[in-house]
């Protein structure tokens, strides 16, 4: 797609630097995406960006076309029923929704979705189109994957970024990853050749508890978008629920002994590395998060 750029022309805009409490500072519209399945451990992914949707009170604003790119063997429509009775079919889809974070000069696209059966190229072109038209100036993928870290330890969330800007401001890598990927990994490259400043936010879920949901992640998810964004959510009700959810696994795990030695495994691999609370970088966030709560609150 030799004239990508030519379709969907850079944003004119700075790096993540310019959200910031509101002013007569230029608008800045960052979209945030996460997509159900594959890419989605535990729910966090999707989990996170429906919080923001519900917390920010975003309008939908576009739909793709389902019949275009799901299978929808593969990706079954749901039956749900009302409390009067009515019979609703809900479809497998990609919506984007809009919504201000007051008190900023920020703007969210919120895109939720499910990934594609096929064509993919055309999606992810569709889904730009629409970027480019809601005048996007950056994107934040988000995802979470199953991997071998212990649930008693602080949720590894993994910051990645291909331009060039973005990994001198935020202090990221590009990523490394050589492999299979899904949709988050395809719209998260192609956006960037698009000319889109794009950032990958990876939760780790423990592969031993993948039931949905995963509160914890989804925790830690959420908590990197109010670092990287600037701005403050009201996060007490799903902490609480990490705590209680890390309560249930080590339940489970204390009527488990071959569990519990894993468990144990895992935190002492864990510890030999660096735990991310004990960092000086960790504790400058903490300590930034409080600040800003402090701030808020006046």
């Amino acid at each position: 797609m030799s004239n990508f750029d030519e379709t969907f022309p850079r944003p004119q805009a700075g790096p993540f630097g310019v959200v910031r409490e509101s002013g007569d500072q230029e608008r800045v519209t960052v979209l945030v995406a996460a997509f159900e399945g594959w890419n989605d451990a535990g729910d966090a992914a999707t989990d996170a960006v429906q919080f923001l949707a519900e917390h920010y009170g975003a309008k939908d604003v576009f739909e793709v076309t389902s019949d275009d790119f799901y299978d929808y063997q593969f990706s079954r429509p749901i039956v749900r029923r009302a409390a009067t009775g009515e019979v609703k079919i809900v479809w497998p889809t990609t919506k984007l929704a809009t919504a201000t974070v007051p008190g900023t000069n920020l703007d969210l696209v919120l895109l939720h979705g499910w990934e594609p059966s096929y064509r993919w190229r055309s999606f992810t072109a569709e889904l730009l189109e629409q970027a480019t038209l809601l005048d996007v100036d950056f994107v934040v993928m988000v995802g979470a994957l199953l991997a071998d870290v212990p649930h008693t330890r602080p949720i590894p969330v993994t910051k990645t970024s291909d331009t060039a800007e973005l990994q001198e401001e935020l202090g990221v890598d590009p990523s490394q990853y050589e492999g299979p990927t899904g949709i988050v990994g395809v719209l998260s490259h192609m956006a960037s050749l698009g000319g889109f400043p794009t950032v990958s936010l990876w939760a780790a879920v423990p592969h031993y508890v993948a039931q949905s949901p995963s509160p914890k992640a989804e925790l830690a998810l959420l908590r990197e978008i109010e670092e990287l964004l600037n701005i403050t959510l009201p996060l007490d009700v799903i902490a609480e629920d990490a705590e209680a959810w890390e309560r249930g696994v080590n339940e489970l795990a204390s009527d488990d002994p071959e569990i519990a030695a894993y468990v144990q495994q895992l935190e002492e691999a864990k510890d030999t590395t660096d735990l991310p609370e004990a960092t000086g970088d960790a504790i400058a966030k903490e300590f930034e998060r409080y600040l800003r709560r402090r701030r808020d609150e006046k």
